[in-house]
């Protein structure tokens, strides 16, 4: 397996005040990264897991069925939280991270204490950049191209209707593939700041029993009181996260972890993490 490039060396930026960050960037030789191996909640960036786990699991030579499609291309695209969560439990619940552990090599990758709530699995900004390096150049070709295709198609809107375009889409330019997460923010914007697409393939399989009987169970954990980590993690900030990759040939990875005071609006949030990584990403190319 791919391993992170030896030679990223450890780099500083500026935080604004309040904000907790950890980054990476790493091409094929060399890479910068901060604070790589600090733990976060995965938040939305899971579903990198849920779907990689989906595809290992059914073999190369599976027509996923549309019903399926249905679920993963809103979860890869628009973060849907329902999609994921009803493949959560189809496919193992916490078992799901546990053999991605394993198999990617991950080290500071661990599941849920309270396994319906996929957003609280721990992980860091060195371990999303493994699983995309996994993705990009061990993993069967079928499983790269179907998961790097749909996250070159990440929309603006999120289902659950926050704008989704703050980080890497907006702060670097060129082709990308991203995967976005974000908890801590309420399970919608507030009114008049809602961002909106729909799919009629989408909401019909949505509306399905099975969706609903997984939604009644599992969730990203979203508004949850309570402790349900076994991993010290910060389940009370703010969290927005964004990953992936940049150039025609996916040749950059860049992962940038932030937590934010509860304080903070969306607007701002987004503001400063989208400065964040353009900061980033540009010194890494000095």
């Amino acid at each position: 397996m791919a391993a992170a490039p030896a030679s990223a060396a450890t780099s500083s930026v500026d935080l604004p005040e309040g904000m907790t960050a950890s980054y990476i960037v790493v091409d094929q030789e060399t890479g910068t990264a901060s604070d790589e191996h600090k733990q976060y909640r995965s938040a939305s960036l899971v579903k990198l897991f849920i779907a990689l786990d989906y595809l290992e699991s059914h073999g190369p030579d599976y027509e996923i069925p549309a019903d399926d499609l249905a679920l993963l291309e809103p979860m890869l695209r628009s973060s849907n939280d329902d999609a994921a969560s009803t493949l959560w439990v189809r496919d193992g619940w916490d078992e799901i991270v546990k053999r991605m552990v394993t198999k990617l090599g991950l080290t500071d990758t661990a599941p849920p204490a309270a396994r319906g709530k996929w957003g609280y699995t721990a992980i860091s900004a060195a371990d999303i950049a493994k699983t995309y390096q996994y993705i990009l150049h061990d993993a069967n070709p079928k499983y790269r191209d179907f998961i790097m295709g749909n996250l070159a198609q990440s929309t603006k809107c999120g289902s659950d209707g926050f704008d989704q375009s703050f980080g890497l889409p907006s702060a670097v330019p060129g082709p990308k593939a991203v995967k976005q997460g974000w908890s801590g923010f309420g399970a919608a914007p507030a009114p008049g700041q809602e961002c909106t697409e729909t799919n009629a393939r989408t909401l019909r399989v949505l509306n399905s029993p099975e969706v609903k009987a997984a939604t009644a169970v599992a969730s990203s954990g979203e508004g949850t009181l309570g402790t349900f980590s076994a991993q010290d993690i910060d389940l009370t900030s703010r969290a927005m996260h964004t990953s992936g990759t940049v150039g025609a040939n996916n040749c950059k990875i860049v992962v940038v972890l932030t937590l934010e005071p509860t304080t903070l609006s969306w607007q701002d949030s987004a503001g400063r993490i989208t400065q964040l990584t353009q900061d980033v990403f540009f010194q890494s190319a000095l």
